[in-house]
């Protein structure tokens, strides 16, 4: 048996569009999320003859990239920057999405660097209790207030 390879064809974003309920149902978050990273400029969406938000499905991308972002300590305008760069209306390259992250690789490596530091030091601030802002090296690293 033969197999001919059937021409590819674009399919129209707007024929496969999500609500943003359905948005928030997939991305397992609150539709107000949905709503307000489209009015930050997260995500972008349209309104159909209906006046209902619609989405693409390379929104869910998106999404997923933002909560991920969200939950190792990205600010939401660090992530905005980044997703930026990425093309506004269609599903990113496997190239683009390594080239965003690669941005936040420097961000990501000094909050290690800090939860590290807290890790190994917390335990003297919990033994000393004093919780000083003059003396402790957690909360006033430079100790810039014990010479004055």
């Amino acid at each position: 048996m033969e197999f001919r390879k059937l021409p590819s064809r674009k399919i129209d974003s707007r024929k496969q569009a999500l609500s943003a309920g359905e948005v928030a149902k997939r991305c397992e978050i609150a539709v107000s999320a949905v709503h307000f990273y489209e009015a930050e400029g997260l995500i972008h969406g349209w309104r159909n003859n209906a006046n209902h938000r619609r989405y693409s499905r390379h929104v869910l991308r998106r999404v997923a990239i933002i909560k991920i972002a969200q939950q190792t300590g990205v600010p939401l305008r660090d992530i905005k920057v980044a997703l930026d760069a990425l093309p506004p209306n269609e599903a990113p390259t496997p190239a683009q999405w390594e080239a965003m992250s690669s941005r936040w690789r420097d961000l990501l490596d000094r909050k290690i660097h800090d939860l590290s530091m807290l890790r190994d030091q917390l335990g003297e601030c919990i033994g000393c209790g004093c919780l000083s802002l003059t003396a402790c090296p957690l909360r006033n690293p430079s100790d810039c207030l014990a010479g004055q």
